[in-house]
């Protein structure tokens, strides 16, 4: 039987998978408390003219894991981004790119939260910051 806070996590998993916009990206996702794993394929359908990642695909992945590690606490409401920052540190070209979101505090009705991006090879490419609201 599966505990109050599986069913949470397994709701909003099927939220975030069944979003019109994840058709694009077929993401695969892991939510804990105040923690998320997001997964996809770097495919050359996302690259910006110069052959890699198109930055919006950083920001989709790394807000998306600060989101759901955030929403791993609220169960009442949605939440929504206030606010997000991203340091990008290299490029990506293939393979399977991963995204761990984790929260750093709770105050009020605001979840602070960061995230980080990894290539295939398990390097970190970019690291997000993220203010989430009620």
């Amino acid at each position: 039987m599966l505990c109050a806070l599986d069913k949470h996590f397994n709701k909003l998993a099927n939220m975030y998978e069944n979003a019109p916009i994840n058709k694009i990206f077929r993401p695969n996702i892991k939510i804990s408390l105040g923690e998320s794993e997001i997964s996809i394929s770097a495919k050359s359908d996302f690259f910006h003219s110069a052959n890699s990642l198109h930055g919006s695909i950083f920001f989709k992945m790394l807000d998306d894991a600060a989101y759901f590690a955030a929403h791993s606490y609220i169960d009442d409401c949605f939440l929504v981004t206030a606010s997000f920052s991203i340091d990008f540190i290299q490029p990506v070209t293939s393979g399977i790119i991963k995204s761990i979101g984790q929260v750093d505090s709770r105050y009020e009705n605001k979840i602070k939260a960061q995230s980080f991006l990894y290539d295939q090879k398990n390097v970190k490419v970019a690291i997000g910051k993220g203010v989430f609201v009620r």
